[in-house]
């Protein structure tokens, strides 16, 4: 019983020391990100100053965050793949944006910008600067428009 006591305490104690490992939060250099998010930042930002740059590790996962010195943001994922664009001061690089989108904001909210794209497995999330919110399919159809 005695030893049964003081292994459950030292299980409790490592599950409750464990959990504080997960979710660190670093600054890192522009030169430690993955090569991908490296030429997505030359490619899509020459010009545009870093403000910083950080490295968000979880458990078993990485993500990279770069803000830029006038308010853009780029997320990407661990293998350097762009997860969300915020370009809530200007305009989302048009070459990031993919064309069947880009197409369908110039014909149904002419004249509207693309300030925020976001893509996951199931598709694209896509916030207009005047505060519409579009969400489209992994097939670019448009499937929900949020005000």
């Amino acid at each position: 019983m005695k030893r049964l006591t003081i292994l459950m305490a030292s299980l409790f104690a490592a599950l409750s020391i464990f959990p504080a490992s997960a979710g660190n939060d670093r600054i890192i250099t522009v030169g430690e990100l993955p090569a991908a998010a490296q030429q997505f930042i030359t490619t899509h930002f020459k010009g545009v100053e870093v403000s910083y740059a950080k490295v968000d590790e979880d458990w078993f996962d990485k993500e990279y965050k770069v803000v830029f010195v006038n308010g853009s943001k780029v997320e990407f994922l661990k293998n350097g793949d762009w997860k969300e664009v915020d370009c809530k001061y200007g305009e989302v690089p048009a070459a990031i944006v993919p064309k069947p989108i880009r197409d369908c904001v110039a014909s149904r909210f002419a004249g509207r910008k693309v300030v925020c794209i976001e893509q996951d497995r199931r598709g694209y999330d896509v916030e207009l600067d005047n505060g519409l919110d579009l969400e489209f399919d992994r097939n670019f159809r448009l499937v929900d428009i949020d005000d």
